[in-house]
């Protein structure tokens, strides 16, 4: 069965150490660990369900544009996720132990980049019409069935969940989408009401930074349990133009470049 996996494609620090895992970072490494997820129903589908050679689609969460960027296969079925007893890890977990895991892994091997990666934006978007009579011309190539398999994908209906099963027809469209492209005008339209405008599709929904269901989400390597994007506050414009107080910019901590893909640190 195939599935989707998330992984957030930005630098976040979390306990001094950089939990980004791009498409750049996992082409590079080629094989990675999916260490780092803490929640028990994608931890589940890791120990119990994923099978050797299962196919992947690997998802960018929690940024500008959310989608899916490359594909992916199990290369290692579930085995405990020793992470979580490092107490230098990002996602230490104190209640469990080498001798009684609790959270398990698998191994992810990149296969290859797709060349038009299918935003969330489309992905919501043909959900959106999965129940109307008619398809888009852009992606007829997929028929009434495929439309209506996007409709139904977990991504839409529990955005949430970084690691979460898609069903065969749904996961044939978005490589369909990945490799022919040609619906950037299709996601541009939606919501416009005066045929093919040119707006700017909305590509992220608001939600909370990450949850300890990535792996360091994800790459989370996981990943990727939100419903993607956060928009940060703004500051009070006026209030600023009163304030005598110079801004004082917040240097980001560096990004540590490692190995693995929950942030790169070195595991004995």
């Amino acid at each position: 069965m195939p599935w989707l996996m998330k992984a957030e494609p930005d630098s976040r620090i979390v306990k001094g150490k950089d939990v980004k895992f791009s498409v750049d970072d996992f082409e590079k490494i080629g094989i990675s660990p999916w260490d780092g997820v803490r929640n028990h129903e994608a931890k589940k589908i890791m120990k119990e369900r994923m099978k050797l050679g299962d196919q992947v689609l690997f998802y960018h969460s929690n940024c500008k544009t959310p989608g899916v960027f490359a594909l992916a296969e199990i290369a290692k079925e579930g085995y405990p996720d020793y992470t979580a007893w490092d107490t230098k890890h990002p996602y230490f977990d104190p209640k469990t132990d080498e001798s009684n895991p609790t959270w398990y892994m698998v191994d992810v091997k990149f296969i290859r980049r797709l060349a038009h990666p299918p935003t969330l934006a489309l992905i919501k978007h043909l959900a959106s019409l999965a129940s109307s009579a008619s398809i888009p011309d852009e992606i007829s190539y997929i028929g009434k069935e495929g439309l209506e398999a996007i409709g139904a994908m977990q991504l839409v209906n529990r955005g949430r969940l970084s690691v979460q099963p898609v069903e065969k027809d749904a996961f044939d469209c978005i490589v369909k989408f990945g490799d022919r492209g040609g619906w950037d005008d299709l996601v541009e339209q939606k919501g416009r009401g005066k045929g093919k405008g040119t707006a700017t599709p909305k590509t992220s929904t608001p939600t909370p930074r990450k949850v300890k269901d990535r792996a360091i989400e994800a790459p989370r390597t996981n990943r990727e349990e939100v419903a993607e994007n956060p928009k940060p506050m703004k500051a009070d414009c006026k209030a600023d133009a009163r304030s005598d107080k110079a801004k004082v910019k917040q240097k980001e901590p560096p990004v540590s470049k490692g190995e693995r893909r929950s942030k790169r640190i070195k595991l004995n």
